[in-house]
Order: C-alpha cells, then structure tokens, then sequence
C-alpha cells in the first residue's frame, strides 16, 4: 500500500500535537490482530477492539469504520463503525448506495487503491453526508484501501476530533497497522462470501453440508420430508408469444413470490428447473414439515393473486407429498450437484403433471393430506400415474 506523503497533509497536520508512542504498544496490536483472540470474534469484535487498543496506545481516534465490500446479489457490503463508549453500529448496503457515495473521499479511496486523507469540509473529496460520519464533529479522516488478493477493494476510515487531525507520526503508526487489519478483514470478507454465495446459489442446508466436507461423489442421506413442486401456468404460451428479456422478468417477478414463501416457512429449494422449483422440508415431525409445506403453498397463491406484472398476471401449479427421499451428491469427478432422489420424488413430478390433467392449482398425496391434517381438501379420485402400477389417490383444496 503507499504511504501518505507530507505533501498530502497540510501544515497545520504537520504541526499537530501528538505523544510518542512506544514501539513495543504498536508491536502488541499487531500480535492482536494475528492471534488467536481476533481470529475468533466477529466484525463487531474486531472493530471494537482495535478502537479501544488504538485509544490505549495514545492515538486521537474519535470513529474507526471497516467498509467490507462482499460477492452477494444483494448486499454490496456491509459498514462496521465504533466510536468511545458506544455500540458498534452495522449497516449493510445494497448496490444502491453506489449512487448517494459516488464522489465520495471512500469510493475514490476504493478505486484508486490508494489511501487519502480528508479534512472537514473538503470539496474534492466529500465525506462528511456518509451517515457513520455525519454529525459528529469529525475535523479529519483518514481512508486506507484493504486490497485483496482478488475480489472487491475494502476500506477502513479513521477519524479524529483533534484540531489539527493527525500527525505524520500518527499516520505512520496507522500504516503500520493496515497491512495486519488487512489480512484479517479478508478473511471475514472471504468468509461472508463463500457463504452467501453458497448460500444463494445451493441453499444453507447444502451449504452445510458442503462446508462440513460432505463432497464426495456417492455421499448420500436419507431422511423423510414434506416435497413441494410449483410450477408456472402458461410459461411456454408466454415463452414463445413475448421477447426473452421479458419473459426473464416474469420469471424473476414469479420467483420472488415462490421463493421466499418457502424459505419463510423453512423450506429449501433444490432445483429450479425452467419455470418450476422443487423444495423440501426436512424435519423429523412429518406434522410439521406437512404444515409448513402446505402454508407456503398457501403464501405461494395469496402472493401470486396480488401480482401484476406490466399487465400480465401469473398463476402456478403446486404438488404436495411427503415421504423418503436420498439426498446428496451425483456427478463425475470434479462437476457434482447436490440433488434429491427416490420413488417419492418421482410421483411428486406426477402429481405436479395430473395438476395441469384435471386443472386443479394444488394436489396433494393421501399421505401429506393426512399428515398435514388438513380439513378443507377433497378427494378427486384415483389417478394412474406413469411409472406407478397402481392408481394414486389424490387430494385438492375444497373451493
């Protein structure tokens, strides 16, 4: 990282006021950073302690701020700001406070890789509307980039009340810091990316199971669910009738209803597959999982009733059974996915099939009917499926 230059600072910076600070104190928050006490604690932790520890060793520190940029579709980052004697404040941004920090001293900070010190009311290089600085009487800000080895560019602010604001020795000791601070505040980065991309991408049960070295070809658990398969109505009238970007819309309208009304009921989707999502509720009270998978079918239609998309309105087709099914991976070598198999998971896909058969919006197995304990649900009669000998009872939601 460079360092910040006497030409930087101004000579009222220069002639500032500051104790000297004894080398071995330095010494000590650099084997904190490194040991085995930060590496432990969470970003709160982290700049609680350093605050504190930088205050003790004699620096005029009034705000100490962590701007950690992630990999998440809808978080930029996340801010960690402390002050003495208060709480730690956490904000997490969305890709919209691009926008209101655009010209900010921090984003140029960001880009330019390089570290910058600012004074209160400085044109060139705002930074006192960003709201963890706002109001409080900050006359100097010190920004420094956390580059890592790849991904998005991280900063921390430090700022001071001092009339006056740092001196150089003060920014020195700040740098000498920085490369430490740097390496732990990637690894949390790393750490909140890797999850939150598995998370969005696999789901947090898989990613559990990911994290806990469950990789192997041929790894698989069985366990007893609730299985729900929703599935759009007219996606292939609307594929072929309006422009792909539209139909990409639609799509992303649809699965912002179907999706959280599953998470919310603890659910957890394992496949999309072009307009449809297969989910499962795993629990070991199949009364539970039954309940929580009808309750998102129920969110699924209320929300999807209330939707309007430029005019087009969306409806679905959701499948309801409980039983077995082998969770875990397929593949070859290098190129796994995590899925879920079995004879239940088949007649789920039948059951989905029979929906559009005898155009009926939800139907369920005798078994999740009965386990669910649901009342308001009728019997439509017996169904032969593919694949199965036998005819299947099935189940609909009475009108």
């Amino acid at each position: 990282m460079n360092t910040i230059t006497r030409e930087q600072m101004s000579s009222t910076h220069r002639a500032s006021v500051g104790r000297n600070v004894d080398p071995g104190s330095i010494l000590a928050v650099l084997e904190w950073l490194a040991g085995d006490e930060c590496h432990a604690i969470d970003e709160a932790g982290l700049v609680a302690g350093l605050g504190a520890r930088l205050r003790q060793i004699g620096l005029p520190l009034d705000r100490l701020t962590l701007h950690l940029m992630t990999l998440h579709p809808e978080i930029l980052g996340r801010t960690v700001a402390w002050a003495p004697s208060e709480p730690v404040e956490i904000h997490d941004r969305d890709h919209g406070i691009k926008v209101e920090f655009a010209s900010s001293a921090l984003v140029k900070v960001m880009e330019a890789r390089e570290p910058m010190v600012v004074n209160a009311g400085d044109r060139d290089a705002p930074w006192q509307h960003i709201d963890v600085f706002a109001g409080r009487s900050l006359v100097q800000l010190m920004i420094a980039p956390l580059c890592n080895v790849d991904g998005p560019v991280s900063a921390a602010g430090f700022g001071t009340k001092r009339p006056g604001g740092f001196t150089m020795s003060e920014i020195h000791i700040i740098e000498r810091i920085l490369p430490a601070l740097r390496n732990t505040c990637e690894m949390r980065v790393l750490r909140h990316a890797e999850m939150s991309l598995l998370d969005t991408y696999i789901g947090p049960m898989t990613a559990q199971r990911i994290l806990a070295g469950k990789i192997r070809q041929g790894e698989i658990e069985t366990m007893q669910a609730a299985l729900l398969l929703c599935d759009m109505k007219g996606f292939t009238e609307l594929s072929n009738r309006l422009p792909d970007e539209k139909v990409l819309e639609l799509l992303n309208a649809y699965f912002d209803v179907v999706i959280p009304a599953i998470t919310g009921n603890g659910g957890e989707v394992l496949k999309f597959m072009g307009d449809a999502a297969l989910a499962f509720f795993p629990t070991a009270d199949a009364a539970v999982a039954c309940q929580r998978a009808l309750a998102a079918a129920g969110e699924i239609f209320s929300k999807l009733a209330e939707l309007d998309h430029d005019g087009v309105r969306l409806d679905a087709t959701v499948a309801l059974h409980y039983g077995k099914v082998s969770y875990g991976n397929i593949g070859s070598g290098r190129r796994l996915d995590f899925t879920v198999i079995g004879s239940d998971v088949n007649l789920l896909s039948r059951i989905q099939t029979t929906c559009g058969v005898i155009t009926k919006s939800v139907l369920m197995s005798d078994i999740f009917r009965r386990s669910s304990q649901a009342d308001k649900v009728a019997s439509v009669g017996y169904h032969h499926v593919k694949g199965f000998p036998d005819p299947i009872e099935l189940f609909a939601l009475a009108d």
